[in-house]
């Protein structure tokens, strides 16, 4: 049984601690909340051990799952590394930039399993487009929410954003050569709203909208790529590919066009989006790392790359704003 530790019991890591307990093969060894009542919530609901010593909860455990506010994320995962702790760790990775750059050595150093909770590549509605080819050139994302206090500990980049920088940084395989960006605080210290354009040198250039204080919820992105039109809704859970017709589009609707180079079918599918808990899969990934000695799906390295951009994107906003 593989033991874990959990470090930050509130809301989000309740919706941890209950896909550990239905997930097989761990064990959930006790947590770690420096709040009181919180908890006592925690202990008597979960009937799990509360640990007042962070020393000895890593030390009764194999790995940890870090969903403490960002500022504890360097202090945690360090502490785990150096026991020698497989590490979970929430996004963003960490605080600053000098902090995740420790982090990337030690966990290289330690030759330990270092996933990033970068959820949204969990999300069924991202996974079923698993076996079509996604070389996108140009990328339209949209993440909107209504205001929540609970997230403001950090920026709407790091807060929502980071989401989809981690996601496009995965589709995209090329280097970002250019950044422009607005940002604006409205019921925070830090941005609440954001637009950004990301170039990269393959030619490929993403548009990101995100926002903290919107009336209605989005979470749609959007591909373009020289033989698709590739639509994503991560809050809906459903994909649509319109493209060229080709031999493998045998469920997809289709139709004829007149063009200056003779008729053209299209096809358009909707590839099946299975029902699935993207937290409850991105925790049972981290699992399998471990016990099979492979790589994470999230590593400290994708969890740097995204964290480096997103700071990148706060730099050229608050240089706007001086």
């Amino acid at each position: 049984m593989l033991k874990i530790a959990v470090f930050g019991a509130g809301h989000l890591g309740k919706f941890h601690l209950n896909n550990w307990l239905e997930i097989e093969g761990v064990t959930l060894v006790g947590f770690y909340d420096p709040d009181d009542k919180n908890a006592a919530a925690v202990e008597e609901k979960y009937k799990l051990k509360r640990f007042s010593d962070i020393e000895t909860l890593l030390d009764a455990a194999d790995a940890v799952d870090i969903i403490a506010p960002t500022i504890y994320h360097f202090d945690l995962c360090e502490k785990a590394l150096r026991k020698g702790k497989h590490v979970f760790v929430e996004k963003p990775l960490a605080n600053t930039m000098d902090e995740a750059r420790i982090l990337v050595k030690l966990a290289k150093e330690s030759n330990l399993k270092f996933q990033v909770g970068h959820v949204e590549r969990f999300n069924p509605a991202f996974l079923s487009l698993k076996d079509y080819k996604l070389q996108p050139m140009f990328i339209e994302v949209h993440r909107l929410a209504q205001f929540n206090p609970r997230g403001t500990d950090v920026s709407v980049i790091l807060d929502l954003m980071i989401h989809d920088i981690d996601i496009i940084l995965s589709l995209v395989k090329s280097e970002v050569s250019y950044i422009s960006a607005n940002g604006v605080a409205v019921m925070s210290d830090t941005p609440d709203i954001a637009n950004v354009r990301i170039e990269f040198s393959n030619g490929c250039v993403a548009n990101l909208t995100s926002s903290r204080i919107s009336m209605k919820k989005m979470r749609k992105m959007r591909l373009f790529q020289k033989d698709a039109y590739i639509g994503i809704d991560f809050l809906d859970k459903k994909t649509e590919v319109i493209r060229l017709n080709a031999a493998g589009d045998k469920n997809a609707f289709t139709f004829d066009i007149d063009t200056n180079n003779g008729k053209k079918t299209i096809a358009i599918a909707n590839p099946v989006v299975e029902d699935g808990n993207a937290i409850k899969m991105e925790l049972e990934a981290f699992k399998n790392a471990i016990l099979n000695n492979t790589q994470t799906p999230v590593t400290v390295q994708d969890g740097f790359a995204a964290m480096e951009v997103a700071h990148q994107i706060l730099e050229k906003i608050s240089h706007k704003q001086l």
